[in-house]
């Protein structure tokens, strides 16, 4: 059987290029293996897929029972399919918290490690086969460090992160700098897609003392595209909330460039949560967060209310 590798239900540049990459890696020492994504990925990944000579993996709306697969990039039942708990998982490989609540049908092999990327644990785990990546995998690889790091400015890199990183990149003959400014104009063209779509481009479900949070990040070097379309991100809100099934959206613009979020604050439940996590004081419906950058890091540990 062909083993299904697939990231969460919100693709971004790593959910999309390291189901990629472990593809090929499986694939290479002789498991059939697929990757999938199971929603549309962010601008920026479907530019790294086409940059590297890749096709956009198939989408998949649930795994059949007894299916083999790979679970990268998230442990989280909340961003994968509905039927994962009957599917025959595998494996995960990640770098986020535990969270809990899968079901294997037997011992399974499970890597998390506290680095920036899933792409550089894939690295790590392949051993002396990483010598025979091709040239798009490297790239791959390198795009979703690059990704994950904003270019090292994240507080989630780590020197292994980095390094590697750098060493793609001399292997490729990359300007490093140069190609994530590439990378980040293509994250930052959002033009076409609509309110809905944005506030669930790149978002992860949390609960504060009982409430229940749509987590958005949107990561651009273009905020005030983003901003310019508050009321309407905002409007769009509610109905987001209701058919997701939470309680309210909350939506962080990351500024890749001045290395700061704005929160948009429609109401007076998102302005206590600024308030309280953040120690800053609102008095409209946008409040600009020096330093914060990371949702993993930065935000979703201080979320209080």
């Amino acid at each position: 059987m062909t083993t299904l590798v697939f990231g969460h239900k919100s693709p971004d540049t790593d959910s999309t290029g390291s189901p990629l990459i472990w593809d090929w890696f499986l694939n290479h020492t002789g498991i059939p293996a697929k990757a999938v994504l199971l929603g549309n990925p962010n601008t920026e990944a479907a530019f790294v897929a086409k940059r590297w000579g890749f096709d956009l993996p198939q989408i998949i709306g649930d795994v059949e029972a007894g299916q083999k697969c790979v679970i990268v990039d998230t442990n989280n039942p909340a961003e994968l399919p509905a039927g994962i708990n009957a599917a025959d998982v595998v494996a995960i490989i990640d770098h986020h918290k535990l969270v809990g609540g899968l079901e294997t049908k037997a011992p399974i092999n499970i890597t998390i490690r506290p680095l920036a990327c899933t792409a550089t644990i894939m690295h790590q785990m392949m051993g002396d086969h990483a010598a025979h990546m091709p040239e798009g995998i490297k790239g791959l690889m390198l795009s979703c460090i690059l990704s994950d790091t904003l270019a090292f400015r994240s507080p989630t890199t780590t020197p292994v992160d980095k390094e590697l990183a750098e060493q793609l990149a001399a292997d490729l003959g990359l300007d490093l700098n140069g190609y994530a400014d590439e990378m980040f104009t293509a994250k930052s063209d959002v033009s076409a897609f609509s309110d809905e779509e944005l506030l669930r481009m790149d978002s992860k479900e949390y609960a504060v003392a009982g409430t229940k949070f749509r987590i958005s990040v949107l990561e651009t070097t273009s905020p005030r595209v983003l901003l310019d379309r508050k009321d309407s991100l905002m409007a769009a809100m509610p109905g987001v909330a209701a058919a997701d099934g939470v309680d309210q959206v909350v939506l962080f613009i990351v500024d890749i460039l001045n290395e700061e979020a704005t929160l948009l604050v429609p109401n007076d439940l998102t302005k206590v949560l600024a308030e309280k996590s953040f120690g800053a004081t609102v008095d409209g419906d946008i409040v600009v967060l020096p330093g914060i950058m990371s949702r993993k890091l930065q935000i979703i540990p201080a979320l209080t209310l």
